[in-house]
C-alpha cells in the first residue's frame, strides 16, 4: 500500500495519496491545489488515477480538482449538498484573495454509506454535515483509517461561521459517526497532524462533553 499525505496550497489542505501497487491504481483525496505536484507524484509512482475523491466543496480542497481530471481522465466525486457551495467559487476565491480556480460539476456524488476507492483499499463514505451541509469523512475500515476533512482536527474541529455551516449539527455528526468508530482509528484530517479517535475522544475540548 501506498499512503501519502501532504499539505498543498496557501491554507495547507492535507491532500492524500492511497495507491495500490499490485493493481498500480491510486486514489486521491481533496487536490485543493499544487496539482503538478500531485501528477508528478503518481506518475512518479506508476499508478493510475481511478477516482479524485473531495470532502467538501471548500476551494482549498476542490480547486485543484478538475485540473487533475483533466491530467489523468479519473472522475471526481462531491456529495451533492455542497453543490451551492461549488457555485460560490468565485466569492470563496475573494475570501483569501486569490485566482478563481475552474470547476465543474463532479461526476458522481459522494453518498452517505456508498463505498468508493480501490478493489483492495475500499472506503465508506460517512456524511458528517456541520462545516458544510455536504461534508463527508471516508472510512477505510479495513486499514483503521478515517480521512476526515474539515470535521475533525487534531483538538479541534471544523469551523462552522461559513456558507452552509451549522455548530449543532457538526456536533451531532462527530458524536453520532466518528465517535462510534474505534479509538485506534487513525484519522487524517483536512489540515494539520494525524490524531486518533481515542485521542480525540479524551482530549479534544468539543468532544469530552455533551
Amino acid at each position: 500500500m501506498i499512503l501519502e499525505s501532504f499539505p498543498v496550497g496557501p491554507l495547507a489542505c492535507n491532500c492524500t495519496i492511497l495507491g495500490d501497487e499490485g493493481a498500480r491504481e491510486a486514489i486521491v483525496i481533496d487536490p485543493g491545489d499544487d496539482v503538478a505536484h500531485i501528477h508528478h507524484r503518481i506518475t512518479e509512482l506508476g499508478l493510475k488515477l481511478k477516482q479524485i475523491l473531495v470532502t467538501h466543496a471548500h476551494i482549498d480542497h476542490i480547486g485543484g480538482a478538475l485540473k487533475l481530471k483533466r491530467l489523468t481522465g479519473a472522475p471526481i466525486y462531491l456529495n451533492e449538498s455542497d453543490l451551492p457551495l461549488l457555485k460560490m467559487m468565485a466569492a470563496q476565491a475573494a475570501w483569501l484573495g486569490v485566482r478563481t480556480p475552474e470547476t465543474a460539476p463532479p461526476d458522481d456524488t459522494l453518498r452517505d454509506g456508498q463505498t468508493v476507492g480501490l478493489d483492495r483499499y475500499p472506503a465508506q463514505v460517512l456524511h458528517t454535515p456541520g462545516h458544510t451541509q455536504g461534508s463527508v469523512c471516508l472510512h477505510f475500515v479495513p486499514l483503521k483509517l478515517l480521512i476526515a476533512g474539515d470535521t475533525l482536527f487534531a483538538g479541534s474541529i471544523g469551523r462552522t461561521d461559513l456558507p452552509g455551516g451549522d455548530f449543532d449539527q457538526i456536533i451531532t455528526s462527530l458524536h453520532s459517526r466518528l465517535l462510534t468508530l474505534p479509538d485506534e482509528t487513525r484519522v487524517l484530517p483536512g489540515h494539520g497532524p494525524a490524531t486518533t479517535i481515542g485521542e480525540e475522544r479524551q482530549s479534544n475540548p468539543f468532544l469530552r462533553a455533551g
